[in-house]
């Protein structure tokens, strides 16, 4: 490393004490100090590496973290041979279910692993540089800048198109900068995962660090910098024996490269990525918080990485593991945190999701034919970096229709971006095998009707047996209708006759269930009566529309009734998603305001950095009381604004369809809509005064007319714009 240093110096020289040039936002994080906890720090990421910049006591603190740490020990290695649904399913019927709890359940309090596991803290001693003055997090950017009352500065960012962290500090006196990498303490708090204490070895401008874990995984960090006067510049890595990428050598040749190229390609990264969409509205908080979720969601999500698990890149602050183990939670959270990718315009950040189900097929029809003794493919509901079953409450953590729900990601993708190719090759494979597995797990009653033997609705009823329901609930129902009729429809669209067959199987189902009200049940016999966090019977509104608006008077009721039930009950035993998902299904229902009530709410449950933290931080009435940081609300909320001012999930483009009353000036670009058509309106005092639409792939256009309500169609031609109603002055 340190031949590849010298060359360095004349860059640093050339540098000076010139700032990197950033695009500066009004949604920008900026505090007059550093977070003194490390969930409220500034939040840097590219997919793979994140850092956490933040202060612990006098110290300057980067909690680094990769997506491919994990300690992959098998849940499966834990459980008696005996142990599958139909094992559980007896149980049930005996009323005898402490067994299935000790069995399974409790594995997750008795073994530490299988889990996420934090990385190392690089710290700098910074007490002799006096108070910080400023802390700003250029969200255009990628960058976080910190300035010190004596006149040094920090510039960091971790690199959008390589896996290398970069920090410069500038008028750092000689004797004031020593770098000290802390691993986590995997020897003393953390000696229940059965490491050996790994070491970190040092020289004049290099730190680096090799942890050996579990089963002959192993990971390593790299950290190098030199010095030029008072200006310091240095990068780091971290790397996994799970990927090909060594952290040493990713800081020797980024040093090698230069700052400067590696800022370019970064800020290239950045600008591609805010002009894939752009939304503008009139609401100051609401906007940056919008902006907010999409930056987070662009330093999370990488179509080449793993997918956005509950922290992300930001696990833990380096010294403990993180929090629920910082796996991937698939009856929700996974779901809610790709909500943004379609109409956001992102669909190559989604395809993080749907590589890693793709890649892990057989992991998952292993664990299909084990568990459930069914060919095809289920997901578990709570799962590791590699696809394997977590332990935990296994009503919702081996449900019966996890990988439905997932697959719905496939189906979207392909509605979204019409490509014919995604279908024949991934989204239709793997929704048949979802369908295959759905169809050899449910019966047919002798009246013909299509059921499961016993059906859950995530987390109601908790942990008991009770949470087992003896007739469908709406959760597993929509999933399973769904499923069926979009099975249907791709074989429809790829001339396969076994699109009868899945109709078949669809006709087969129940209708949903109803309370008195006409509002959607639980379950049969069992409403909505009690403030709770998951709005899952709420799946046929949003996201399956299975029920909407557009369909009938009758459906508009149900769905009004259904919202209506939700907000009678309250938020007292709600999570900070609860509220972005309401937004979507109030947006659904046409209800601008209370759409925007809910986004409004949902800030109730977000830390000052902007992060979801579950419940709710101002200890009023909007949740629960929990402090636990995820991300799956922070992403459902942005979906939650996209869904208020473009919709297409019936196949008709409308335009601000659930706009609150006072915003009167609102406009966006590059939304996407189902058909690969890109939208972009704009409305001004109340009127819409610019509608046009891309065609990306050609294929008949549906768009509703905002001034006389008409459905005009267009058959468009790949690489051509529709200009509806033209921008004053233009020619249309």
């Amino acid at each position: 490393m340190k031949k590849t240093l010298i060359s360095f110096i004349t860059l640093l020289c050339a540098l000076s004490a010139n700032a990197l040039k950033v695009k500066k936002s009004c949604s920008d994080l900026q505090f007059p100090s550093l977070a003194t906890i490390w969930d409220e720090a500034m939040p840097l990421g590219n997919g793979q590496l994140g850092a956490l910049v933040w202060q612990r006591g006098n110290r300057l603190c980067f909690s680094l973290d990769q997506m491919e740490l994990w300690d992959l020990r098998r849940t499966e290695d834990y459980l008696p041979e005996e142990f599958s649904f139909d094992w559980v399913k007896a149980h049930i019927r005996a009323r005898d279910y402490a067994p299935v709890i000790t069995t399974f359940d409790k594995i997750r309090g008795k073994y530490v692993g299988p889990t996420k596991i934090p990385g190392a803290s690089l710290e700098f001693e910074t007490e002799a540089w006096g108070k910080v003055n400023s802390t700003h997090l250029f969200l255009k950017s990628g960058l976080c800048r910190v300035d010190w009352d004596s006149g040094i500065s920090l510039e960091t960012f971790v690199q959008a198109n390589q896996p290398v962290g970069w920090f410069v500090f500038q008028n750092v006196p000689e004797s004031s900068f020593s770098p000290i990498l802390i691993p986590p303490p995997y020897g003393t708090t953390l000696s229940a995962l059965g490491y050996r204490q790994g070491r970190a070895n040092r020289d004049d401008n290099t730190i680096t660090y090799h942890q050996e874990g579990y089963g002959g995984f192993f990971y390593d960090v790299a950290v190098g910098w030199k010095r030029s006067g008072n200006t310091i510049v240095g990068a780091w890595s971290v790397s996994s024996s799970l990927g090909e990428t060594k952290a040493q050598e990713e800081v020797e040749v980024a040093l090698h490269t230069g700052l400067k190229n590696a800022y370019r390609g970064h800020c290239s990264f950045w600008k591609e990525f805010w002009e894939c969409s752009v939304v503008s509205i009139p609401d100051t908080m609401v906007q940056q918080q919008y902006d907010r979720e999409m930056y987070k969601f662009g330093s999370a999500a990488r179509e080449y990485s793993y997918p956005i698990s509950l922290q992300g890149v930001w696990s833990s602050d380096g010294l403990s593991l993180p929090v629920f183990k910082g796996d991937y939670h698939n009856d929700l959270e996974t779901q809610l945190n790709y909500w943004p990718t379609y109409t956001g315009n992102h669909l190559s950040e989604g395809m993080s999701l749907l590589n890693t189900l793709w890649n892990q097929r057989d992991t998952y029809k292993e664990y299909t034919r084990r568990f459930f003794g069914k060919e095809g493919i289920n997901v578990p509901g709570v799962a590791t970096l590699d696809g394997h079953v977590m332990a935990g409450w296994i009503q919702y953590h081996m449900a019966q229709t996890t990988g439905a729900w997932l697959s719905h990601h496939f189906y979207l993708h392909w509605k979204y971006s019409a490509d014919k190719a995604f279908l024949a090759n991934r989204a239709y494979p793997f929704m048949r095998d979802v369908a295959t597995f759905l169809e050899q797990q449910s019966g047919v009653d002798k009246d013909g009707i299509r059921t499961l033997e016993y059906s859950t609705s995530p987390e109601i009823n908790d942990n008991s047996i009770d949470a087992w329901f003896p007739r469908m609930t709406n959760n597993d129902l929509s999933l399973m209708k769904f499923v069926f009729t979009a099975a249907a429809e791709m074989a429809d669209s790829l001339g396969f006759k076994e699109s009868t067959r899945w109709k078949d199987i669809a006709s087969q189902l129940p209708p949903f269930s109803y309370d008195e009200d006409g509002a959607l049940s639980i379950a049969p016999d069992f409403g909505y009566r009690t403030s709770h966090r998951h709005l899952s019977h709420a799946m046929p509104i949003y996201p399956l529309g299975q029920i909407d608006v557009s369909h009938s008077a009758s459906e508009q009721c149900i769905i009004d009734s259904t919202l209506a039930g939700i907000q009678r009950y309250g938020f007292t035993e709600w999570c900070g998603y609860s509220h972005a998902w309401l937004a979507s299904l109030e947006a659904r229902a046409r209800h601008g305001n209370k759409a925007l009530e809910a986004l409004k709410n949902f800030r109730h449950c977000c830390l000052k950095n902007s992060f979801h933290a579950h419940g709710d931080q101002t200890r009023t009435k909007y949740g629960i009381r929990m402090r636990a940081f995820t991300l799956e609300g922070n992403f459902a909320y942005a979906a939650g604004l996209q869904e208020m001012l473009l919709q297409s999930h019936t196949g008709i483009i409308e335009v601000f369809p659930a706009l609150p009353l006072e915003w009167k000036n609102v406009k966006f670009s590059r939304l996407r809509a189902v058909g690969a058509f890109l939208v972009s309106a704009e409305m001004k005092d109340g009127e819409v005064a610019l509608l046009n639409v891309y065609s990306e792939r050609g294929g008949h256009l549906r768009i509703r007319h905002p001034k006389t309500g008409e459905i005009v169609e267009y058959e468009t031609k790949a690489g051509q714009t529709y200009v509806i109603i033209p921008a004053k002055g233009s020619k249309g």
